[in-house]
């Protein structure tokens, strides 16, 4: 059974084709010209100003968003755990010319050369972190590389999702050159779900591979994302509906969270 995100990686932009990646840009750029600190614009001359105008994308998978806020004018670095998926951002950096700086790590180590303005993790990336301590360090080391001011943007899949409309389920496809089946199963004592995801991968001529992997991920309540957000020094600034832009209520499946940056001074 290979890891989480190896095999995936290969199909992984054709399966998620319908992901509204430019809906998340405009409401991203919109949320910083908003709250936060960050400017689109590179090679500030000013050492400083240019730390305040990084964004790092945390979770950037293939680095769809990533390039789509580069071409916004941000200057980007992206950060994932998957040695395959970053393999494909490269190439699509390759091909577009831009200077996206990726790195390999696990966001609940991430270690970074200097502050950002502002950080970005969204596709539920942080439904991955299982434990809610582990979640919080995510939170503390975010609030640490965060410019003074700068914001954190993010999205969640709440617990009610998984527990109500996609735990338990079977979701299957069949596409050109690939075919996949995803077998949910959720724990609601531990708030896990579990997803089982063969795929057939078409390799030579009228031959396909199958291939599973398995992933975890966690339910969360906006209720347990605040006070983890509080507990690790972060300032709450707005948490709504991402399907509704609405209030959030007892059937929100996704929620967005911006989060401020806290107790640092600029020096």
């Amino acid at each position: 059974m290979a890891a989480a995100y190896s095999d995936f990686a290969a199909v992984y932009d054709e399966l998620m084709d319908a992901t509204p990646y430019e809906e998340w840009r405009d409401r991203i750029v919109k949320l910083i010209q908003k709250y936060g600190v960050s400017k689109p614009q590179r090679n500030a001359e000013d050492e400083l100003t240019s730390e305040k105008n990084l964004v790092l994308d945390l979770g950037c998978g293939t680095g769809t968003l990533t390039e789509l806020l580069y071409e916004q004018g941000y200057d980007m670095v992206g950060v994932d755990n998957s040695e395959a998926m970053l393999g494909i951002a490269m190439e699509k950096r390759m091909k577009t010319g831009s200077d996206i700086l990726y790195i390999q790590q696990d966001m609940r180590e991430l270690s970074l050369y200097s502050t950002v303005g502002t950080v970005i993790s969204v596709c539920d990336s942080l439904n991955y972190i299982l434990e809610q301590e582990e979640l919080k360090t995510v939170f503390e080391l975010v609030n640490n590389y965060l410019f003074p001011g700068g914001i954190f943007i993010f999205d969640f899949n709440t617990d009610y999702k998984y527990r109500e409309v996609i735990g338990d389920t079977v979701i299957a496809e069949n596409r050109e050159d690939c075919s996949f089946i995803w077998e949910n199963y959720y724990d609601e004592e531990g708030h896990i779900n579990e997803y089982d995801l063969t795929l057939f991968l078409q390799r030579e001529g009228e031959l396909f591979e199958r291939v599973t992997e398995t992933h975890f991920q966690r339910g969360y309540t906006p209720e347990e994302i605040t006070a983890l957000l509080l507990k690790a020094g972060m300032e709450l600034v707005e948490m709504r509906d991402a399907d509704t832009d609405g209030e959030i209520t007892k059937t929100s499946q996704r929620v967005y969270v911006v989060a401020r940056e806290h107790a640092k001074e600029i020096g």
